[in-house]
Order: C-alpha cells, then structure tokens, then sequence
C-alpha cells in the first residue's frame, strides 16, 4: 500500500531507521539535521567501497576497472603524491581533464590525504585557469595534456606542480602519471567530518568565479540523502518495478565530473552503492545510445538537454533503451513537455529531475515518476534533512503559498562559504540559511517551483554564465564603450548568452572579431551566441541602472 511523501520521510528518519536524522552543532550554524548513519568523512566511503571487491566499477571505451583495482590505485597514488609531491593535510590539488578514470582515482587519493580537491573546468581558458590557480594555491596540478598546455605558465608563475595524466610526450620536460606511480603505502590521516573536501568553482556576480568550499560530512551526508529520496520514491511509488541488484545496476556518466552533479551524485554515489559507471569522454547523444545498449544502463542523470538531445536523435528508434529505469537529472529548468516526451519515448524509464546546486552539493527538492507528471513543472517535494523556505527578497519574511520570493535553504549538505571571499561568504549565508538567488514559490501541497533568478544569470544546457563575468571581458575590448549582456530562451539549450554592445565612437567593431578577442578570456560556452551592435546609448533608469528587461524582450521580439 503506497503512502505519501510525507508519511514516507517520517517512517525512514525515525530513530533506528537506516536514515534516521538526529541534530549535529555545525560551527555557528547551530543544531542542523545530519543523517546518523552518514559515513563521517569520504576516507569511510572509500574503506566502505572495498567490499565491492571484483566488480566492475568503470568502464571507459574498452577499458573496464574493478573496485579494487581503482581503490588500490588510487592508494598507490596518495603514496606519490605524499612522497614526491609533498602533498600533506590541507593542501589543495587542482584536476583538470576531461572525464577521464584518472580523474575518479585523483580525486580518491586527494581527499583520502585529507588534501582539498579543486575541480578546474575542463572548458576554461589559460586566462581562466590562471585565476583558479591564482585564488586556490595549489601545491600540484594533475591534468591531460591540453589542459596542462594551458595552465604551464601560470603553474610556474604560482609554483604549481604539474602531472600530466594520458600524455604521449615524453620530452615534454613534465611528470607523466604512468611514470611517477609508485606502490608507496599511503600515510595514515585523521580527517574530521568539518575538514574541507573540495572546491567547486560558480561563475561569480561580480566577474570572477568563487570557489565553494565542501566539507566531508557535507558531501556524505548528500550522499546517503540522495539514497533516501530513492527508498521514499519506492515507498511512495506503488507498483514500480522492481529495480535490478546493485551488481547489474549501471549509470551513464554523462555530465563533466568538474561539476557537482558529476562528482557527487553520479560518481561518489556510484562508488558507495557499488554501481558500474560508463563513462563519457564528451557529450555526443548517438555515442550515449550505443553505451545505454551495449552496458544495459539503467540510470540517465544529465540536463534536460541531454534528454531532450537522445529523444530527437535520428537514429533513436534503432537502439535498445529498454534498460533504462530513470532518465533525467537537473541543473537547468525542466520543461513540462519534457515529462511526457520521456515516458513516451522510453519503454520502461520513469522521468526523474530536481533541482539542487554546488553550494547544495546537488542535493535539493526531487520528483520521479507519476508524482512529476502530476506536478509539471515542479522541482518536487524538500528532501530529508533539507529545510526550504520562501522569502520575501527585500524584507526576508515568509511568503504564503503560491506566492513568489527567494528560495532559502539550509541543512548539513550546504557548503562552509567560499575560498577566500569572506563578502561573498556573508552576502550568500545568513544565519546558517544559503539564499540561493532563485526565486520560486511552493504549492499548497508542498512542491517546490523555481520561477525565475534574482541574480543575473544565464542558464546554458546546464552551465552557470554570469552576466558580470562576461561583460567584464567585453569591456577589455578598447572598442567597446556599452556592454550588457542577458539570457534569451533557446529551443535545445535553455538559454543562450546574448551581448548587447555599444561601439565607440570613431571605432569600428564586428562580431567575428569580438568572439575571437573574447575566446581568449572566457570558455566557449561563455561566448555570447547573439551579438546586438549598436550605435545609441544603451537604455537606463534615472539612477544609471541598466534596463535588461527591455533590452532582453527586444532581442526576443525581434527573433534574435
């Protein structure tokens, strides 16, 4: 007999559940609501990933890894980077690469030191790299060879390390990874469940990324929430089928490991329930239905792009997606339609999307199956351990139901602040509460809807692009007098970046010419799509505030 969601979270958090919640002190925060039977810190995750044993972990290609062989790995690793590179307790690493096993292996072996992993975008350029190096400090760089490329001179202008990870160049004058790798037993680490884990960079609203900072009881505690909101979807779900064991369960690892969703929900979560992960190099949908047939994938977590961009594939309907159980995932709104398009396409797959952030470590309000088709729309309901609110943006008070404010979150998954940037950190957290910038409104039924953002954003198939950020880097141009840039809605990707520009007078400026001056500032999905060139002074309040509605609702009225 299927209950409802409500009744599901009281039945598995009471005490001696298997996700009981019981209250934990977080620095200043006050009591928070952690998961007692959370691993304390990832080195527990790690130990606990053992009894996997002989399984298949990963598959790359026609590379396949077990548990064992990317733990022992990993373990060989930390011994190198302690032994070699010096890394020790609270230290920083940088990785930077494309995804790649290595990744997953660096990533273990850093924070099992209790060093900090710093997850450099894959798509950024030298000029952005050089700010993360710049800001974070780290004592190495472990990267592929293109990304290496990139970072070179900033590594040695910031005495940076470098590993180069799959290079064929030897006389490259670098550490190679399958060169250094030694079987040196790692130290033993005491790591406390507060120490930092990790750090994410967002595109920052005032030009420059920031980087959030995870601690290791954050991420753990994402991790068992994420496997609570599955035992409620069962609970809640009625007939469902079944759901395979873990030893034939496999899940597409679609999106970058650089973000959250990658790292945390697919990769980390994957690695403690002993799932197998094939991994994808880079985005390509007919790529990703050949894995989905030949791995029998049963789990597709991406952004609804991805979905959208399989579904309309030309040669869909030849490839065997009857293994799917779930496709969906987050990190950009979902359209409605979506729902049914995947219930309609795929023979046994239900949709499943929520919404979540790095500072959230994806954990967020979630819906699956027949409770997201009653709710189009909807990011879902607020999962354990999670409190929501919605408020006001100018007075913080309440709203009632229906009625739109900012979106308030806290719990025990939130990051600490970010890197270095104490304004930021208490522009971002009060009072333990992160105001995450969105707006949004809840149902009477207690399904959360995002509605809009506060902060000047573009959400491209996924990617956070920063308004301030890439008007910063249009500014540099000598020609550019006015710059403002915005969201315009795209059919596939969401939203696009458009620029609406100004040209000096006297000066002469083209479009061709802009991307190629920005292309070396910014990464490419950062690149505005539309470019507006004009001539008159770009409209503004009596106080000098720029009006981006207007200029938003011309480019789209005009079909831009």
């Amino acid at each position: 007999m299927p209950m409802n969601f409500d009744e599901a979270v009281a039945r598995i958090t009471t005490p001696g559940e298997r996700f009981e919640l019981t209250g934990v002190r977080r620095r200043d925060d006050g009591d928070l609501q952690v998961f007692r039977n959370a691993p304390q810190t990832l080195q527990d995750v790690f130990k606990a990933a053992r009894k996997f044993g002989d399984r298949t972990f990963l598959v790359f290609g026609h590379e396949r890894r077990t548990f064992n062989e990317v733990l022992d790995e990993a373990d060989a690793l930390a011994g190198t980077l302690a032994s070699q590179y010096g890394v020790v307790k609270g230290d920083r690493v940088a990785i930077a690469m494309r995804n790649y096993p290595e990744w997953i292996t660096a990533f273990i072996a850093i924070t099992a030191l209790g060093a900090t992993v710093v997850s450099v975008n894959a798509m950024w350029t030298a000029h952005e790299i050089d700010f993360a190096l710049g800001d974070s400090a780290p004592i190495l760089f472990i990267g592929d060879p293109e990304r290496v490329s990139r970072a070179r001179s900033s590594a040695e202008r910031h005495s940076c390390q470098l590993l180069v990870v799959r290079g064929e160049d030897r006389n490259d004058g670098l550490d190679h990874w399958e060169d250094v790798l030694e079987t040196t037993s790692p130290p033993e680490v005491r790591i406390e469940p507060e120490d930092d884990a990790t750090i994410l960079y967002t595109s920052g609203t005032t030009g420059k990324p920031k980087g959030a900072v995870s601690t290791h009881r954050a991420i753990c505690n994402a991790l068992v929430g994420f496997e609570a909101m599955g035992a409620i979807d069962g609970m809640i779900g009625g007939s469902a089928e079944p759901s395979p064991s873990a030893e034939d369960s496999a899940a597409l690892l679609a999106v970058p490991l650089f973000h959250v969703t990658g790292c945390v929900a697919v990769m980390l979560g994957c690695l403690r329930g002993g799932y197998r992960m094939v991994i994808m190099k880079k985005w390509d949908p007919q790529v990703a239905l050949q894995l989905i047939e030949r791995e029998r994938i049963g789990t597709f977590c991406g952004v609804p792009t991805q979905s959208l961009d399989m579904i309309n594939a030309p040669r869909f309907a030849d490839y065997d997606t009857s293994s799917l159980i779930s496709v969906g995932g987050g990190g950009a709104p979902t359209p409605p339609t979506l729902l049914a398009e995947i219930c309609s396409a795929f023979a046994s797959a239900s949709p499943a999307f929520g919404w979540g952030m790095t500072e959230t470590n994806a954990y967020g309000p979630a819906a699956s199956g027949a409770h997201a088709m009653a709710h189009p729309g909807s990011a879902g309901r607020v999962p354990p351990g999670m409190e929501l609110e919605i408020r006001d943006p100018d007075t913080f008070l309440l709203t009632p139901p229906g009625e739109s404010g900012e979106i308030w979150v806290r719990g025990a998954t939130l990051v600490r602040g970010y890197w270095r940037n104490e304004s930021a950190t208490q522009a971002a957290f009060v009072d333990g509460w992160l105001r995450t910038g969105d707006l949004g409104h809840l149902d009477n039924d207690g399904y959360v809807y995002v509605d809009d953002r506060l902060k000047e954003m573009v959400l491209r198939g996924g990617e956070n692009v920063y308004c301030s950020e890439v008007e910063a880097a249009i500014y540099e141009h000598p020609s550019v007098r006015e710059a403002a840039v915005v969201g315009v809605p795209d059919q596939r990707l969401g939203e696009v970046v458009a620029a609406v520009i100004v040209v000096r007078s006297g000066m002469n400026l083209d479009e061709e010419e802009l991307r190629s001056f920005l292309a070396t500032r910014l990464a490419a999905y950062k690149l505005p799509a539309l470019v507006d060139l004009r001539d008159e002074p770009l409209p503004r309040t009596a106080t000098g505030k720029l009006l981006k509605t207007g200029l938003r609702a011309d480019l789209i009225d005009r079909g831009a």
